[in-house]
């Protein structure tokens, strides 16, 4: 069922959205992205890199490098949605086959449930404290909302992404200023005394790891955009928000956690709300994390949603779904993110977030197999239709990029470091984390060699095959 221009309910999920229905502008990823990363969540990231021995300095400069590097691989895969007009992961049907997309898909549905019950626990502590009814009904109010708003759809996030930027921004803006005026500055920057290599790769990782997480869902987010949008307005909108937004936070927890003496990670939302004042003020903020993890936790839920009907599609071969089937396999996201938020909001929070991690290593090499075929081999082209054909021309499994996609995986865990698993290669780097260049560099040069050897899957001669476009949704006519 199309959507008609001012319908605000979405009725499309992983079906390509026809011309008739495109919409925006590549700005609209900027809002979207800068206010999904104004949030508490990244403020934590950015004081991890100063928790774990980091001096301040060095640590805002690895952040603001590791913001770049993993922003723009993001960035890449935000700047296929216009093209294709489909969700990002149904498009791993052209690299691991209708079928066996579904290898990467569960791991990375398991990881925005995961993502979903960790941003819901420092949601629910502001929600709890606004409405006084405790952090459990605060976690489950906070759920409910995430879910409503994930199944009115496209338009409904992108009205909240620009509310965010704007309402987060300003209180962003206020808190730095706080902050700024209870601590010198330069004297703090100035303890940082010697560059650290294990120390700054860490912050590197930890940023880049953050940007990374993006990419399995941020093409959804631009698949609306008109066919002729420009590649590049959409990557460079997408990288400012999404770089300036994450760097934002990350710098202002890099100098929290250097200047709280430990209290900033006992409490991170009552240590954020007590910096910048009490009684109105403090309901403003607490108002404001409750709204930043809501428009990142509304991404997880709507990017869990699809990848969900993605993998199940690939067997069933269904396309379109109706508003009730829409609402069950997003309400089945928010139960799954809501009961392990409920059961790790105390103790198991800590070693869950090291697992949602650890995750990371599943699909960075997703992310450079997927980038390298569209951008090097298919050169942009899809065949819309084949991707729901297990017959057609990208088959059912894909045998060499699923092969290459476990070399990958396998090829970080020598330089992987976690609370539960350290590789080998660790200490010899002075305990610096590289799994993640290793997870892109290692699979993108392996299934550039292998693919272009073989282009039996690539679209032929067809015009519709060439732009990637199906019958119902005729290509824009050239300029």
């Amino acid at each position: 069922m199309p959507d008609s221009p001012a319908s605000l309910v979405e009725r499309r999920s992983i079906d390509v959205v026809p011309d008739s229905e495109r919409h925006g502008t590549p700005f609209s990823q900027f809002t979207l992205w800068l206010g999904a990363n104004l949030q508490i969540t990244a403020v934590v990231t950015g004081a991890l890199a100063v928790v774990f021995g980091g001096g301040p300095l060095w640590s805002i400069i690895g952040l603001l490098l590791g913001n770049v590097l993993g922003g723009a691989v993001m960035a890449l895969h935000s700047a296929q949605g216009p093209k294709l007009g489909l969700p990002q992961m149904i498009q791993s049907r052209a690299q691991f086959g209708v079928k066996g997309a579904v290898v990467p898909l569960l791991l990375v549905i398991l990881m925005y449930v995961g993502f979903f019950a960790s941003g819901s626990v420092l949601a629910g502590q502001a929600v709890g404290e606004l409405t006084h009814l405790g952090d459990t009904t605060g976690i489950v109010l906070f759920a409910a909302v995430t879910a409503v708003m994930a199944a009115v759809g496209y338009k409904v996030i992108h009205a909240l992404g620009r509310v965010a930027s704007v309402i987060c921004a300003l209180a962003f803006v206020y808190l730095g200023i706080r902050l700024l005026d209870s601590i010198d500055l330069g004297a703090v920057l100035a303890t940082d005394t010697g560059f650290d290599l294990p120390m700054f790769l860490l912050a590197v990782s930890l940023s880049a790891s953050w940007q990374l997480a993006f990419g399995p869902y941020v093409a959804d987010y631009s698949r609306y955009l008109p066919r002729d949008t420009s590649g590049r307005a959409t990557f460079w909108w997408t990288l400012a928000g999404s770089g300036i937004g994450s760097q934002w936070s990350m710098t202002f927890g890099v100098l929290v956690a250097a200047t709280s003496g430990g209290a900033f990670m006992k409490s991170q939302v009552g240590y954020v709300v007590g910096l910048g004042g009490a009684g109105l003020i403090a309901s403003f903020l607490y108002f404001v994390i409750a709204l930043g993890k809501l428009t990142i936790n509304v991404l997880n839920t709507y990017g869990g949603f699809m990848s969900m009907v993605t993998s199940i599609s690939g067997f069933r071969g269904q396309q379109e779904l109706s508003p009730r089937a829409r609402s069950a396999y997003i309400a089945g996201i928010m139960v799954a993110g809501t009961a392990v938020a409920l059961l790790g909001k105390d103790s198991f929070l800590t070693s869950f977030k090291d697992f949602l991690l650890f995750l990371l290593t599943f699909f960075t090499p997703w992310s450079a197999i997927n980038l390298v075929d569209y951008y090097l081999i298919s050169r942009e082209r899809y065949d819309i239709p084949a991707l729901s054909d297990p017959n057609g021309r990208y088959g059912a499994w894909r045998w060499d990029a699923l092969v290459v996609y476990v070399v990958g995986v396998l090829a970080q865990l020598p330089f992987l470091v976690t609370h539960f698993y350290t590789g080998p290669l660790v200490a010899p780097l002075g305990g610096a984390d590289v799994s993640w260049i290793i997870g892109l560099a290692v699979p993108a040069l392996l299934y550039f060699l292998l693919a272009r050897r073989s282009t039996d899957h690539l679209p032929g001669a067809s015009p519709q095959a060439e732009s990637g476009v199906t019958p119902t949704a005729p290509a824009a006519p050239n300029p």
